[in-house]
């Protein structure tokens, strides 16, 4: 989950580069076809068979992570995590490809019956220093659970690997990198990641500031995209209007970065309140330097974009001569279809329980997620997993601050759920 405002792609781009791409990086497989035909008697994957496999990975599964944790890399750096992600999904009898879009991993398991193919995104990169809230240190670490992700990736994968004979359709696993800049989704699609697969939906999780082991899913809402734009000021004065021109725009936000646990514990709230204070925001961050303005801004809805850009010019114009740039398009809101998001949320409380299974409200203000190209390409969900530990401070769980410390039961909290949800697309 990205919280930087200094990389964004183009959707224009990102979408036109699409035309035409084929899968074939350095170290590509084939990708299998499911069976004609499964053998008799082979009933379909239900939710029990799922759990009693999964209990029999948890430990190897929670060293797997820590292995994984302890090696950090940032955006386009991710050659150790990506070759000990082939290297688990090669030896659970995956079709393997490797370097898509950089340093992306696409693992396909063919099950025995004929049926849909559907998709499941892990990230796998770690948060630079510049990105770590609260007295982060200089070096990369894993203080937005990709860690977690990347594990719940590939335990996922070996228990549907092991319940293969009763699997229906095709699952594509797909490790991207380079989500914190926001690029590695548009690098994969670029690369064809789907051109061969073809997959009816993607799916993903994310670490989230919740009882470990809740699931909050996003019908409808999502994460906000993301827009930047710089100004240029001519003429006497012109560093001097930049300063005030730069506390005229700042001042379009509505909402500003928690400071205090207090703030973190309001903003969880907040976003279980339909209608609520999060309905509509602006988050700003703007920043004169010498003549020029230069500021970022994620909002909700999406479409607001417009007037806020229209709000803009018009405070760049009554500041005197200026020159105002934006890119073609803002980089696009992540916003997790209705209907998918709805089936999810279902299967969760029928599966685990009505207690564990709750529903976000509500956008994040401060997060952005490149998840958003796939989903523009297929339909999907996105779901918060909770992994704050019972009595742990808000700090902890919360993705990018110096206290990231999830509850690693969380681990096997999300392979039970995405491996069932999974099975039961496959032949939805």
């Amino acid at each position: 989950m990205s919280s930087s405002g200094d990389h964004v792609v183009s959707r224009r781009v990102v979408l036109a580069g699409l035309v035409g791409a084929g899968l074939a990086p350095a170290g590509a497989a084939l990708l299998p076809a499911p069976a004609a035909h499964a053998s008799r008697g082979s009933a379909p994957i239900d939710q029990d068979s799922v759990d009693a496999v999964a209990a029999r990975l948890d430990a190897e599964l929670v060293e797997l992570r820590r292995d994984i944790h302890a090696h950090p890399e940032t955006a386009g750096q991710e050659q150790r995590t990506a070759s000990v992600v082939a290297g688990r999904l090669r030896a659970a009898g995956l079709a393997v490809t490797t370097g898509v879009g950089g340093h992306g991993v696409v693992g396909v398991l063919a099950g025995a019956r004929r049926g849909r193919t559907v998709a499941y995104r892990a990230d796998m990169d770690a948060v630079p220093p510049d990105e770590q809230i609260g007295g982060g240190g200089t070096e990369a670490a894993h203080l937005c659970g990709h860690d977690l992700h990347t594990t719940i990736g590939v335990g996922v994968a070996e228990v549907l690997a092991r319940l293969r004979h009763r699997l229906t359709g095709r699952v594509v696993f797909v490790f991207q990198p380079a989500e914190e800049s926001l690029s590695g989704a548009a690098a994969m699609l670029d690369d064809g990641v789907f051109a061969r697969t073809r997959p009816a939906e993607i799916h993903g999780l994310h670490c989230g500031p919740f009882p470990v082991g809740q699931f909050f899913t996003t019908s409808g809402f999502g994460l906000p995209g993301l827009d930047r734009g710089t100004i240029t000021l001519t003429g006497p004065d012109a560093a001097a209007r930049a300063q005030r021109l730069a506390a005229e725009i700042g001042a379009l936000g509505t909402v500003s970065p928690p400071a205090t646990p207090a703030d973190l514990e309001r903003l969880v709230s907040d976003l279980q309140i339909p209608h609520g204070p999060l309905e509509r925001f602006v988050f700003m961050r703007v920043q004169a330097a010498g003549a020029e303005v230069r500021l970022s801004y994620r909002c909700w809805p999406e479409d607001r974009y417009v007037e806020i850009r229209d709000s803009i010019r018009r405070l760049a114009r009554s500041s005197g001569e200026a020159t105002v740039d934006f890119p073609d398009d803002p980089f696009p809101a992540m916003i997790s279809p209705v209907r998918e998001g709805q089936a999810l949320h279902r299967h969760l409380r029928q599966t685990l329980g009505r207690d564990r299974a709750r529903a976000l409200r509500a956008a994040i203000p401060f997060s952005g997620e490149d998840f958003s190209l796939f989903l523009d390409r297929v339909p999907g969900t996105f779901t918060f997993l909770g992994v704050r530990a019972p009595g742990a401070p808000i700090e902890s769980s919360y993705p990018h601050f110096s206290a990231f410390t999830p509850d690693e039961r969380a681990i096997g909290h999300g392979v039970r759920a995405m491996a069932g949800w999974l099975a039961k697309r496959t032949h939805a």
